[in-house]
């Protein structure tokens, strides 16, 4: 009987260490999915303060104005500066009208 006993408890024990390290597995796959959680969606820029500054320089300020914020209200992006860095915002640069001319100042 002594032999028995003997791989009971060591049957026992080991039983015990394995569900330890699996509830420890699972704890850790819990924290990672549950965790710090990147954001669904980017932050909304505020394009009336974007596109005043893109448009601070053009000869017809309220068609800029006008044109950059429905570009930016698709895009979430107005290029930085008053001209050109159109490569900071792919999509904004590539809108364009029905006579396939840029749209966005």
């Amino acid at each position: 009987m002594g032999a028995l006993s003997k791989t009971l408890t060591a049957s026992l024990v080991l039983s015990f260490l394995l569900l330890l390290l699996a509830e420890a597995d699972h704890q850790t796959v819990m924290d990672i999915n549950h965790g710090a959680a990147p954001s669904p969606l980017p932050p909304v820029l505020d394009c009336g303060v974007a596109c005043a500054g893109r448009c601070k320089l053009s000869s017809r300020p309220r068609l800029c104005k006008r044109a950059c914020g429905s570009c930016c209200s698709k895009c979430n992006c107005v290029p930085p500066g008053t001209a050109g860095n159109l490569e900071a915002c792919p999509c904004y640069a590539n809108l364009t009208t029905h006579n396939q001319t840029r749209k966005c100042p």
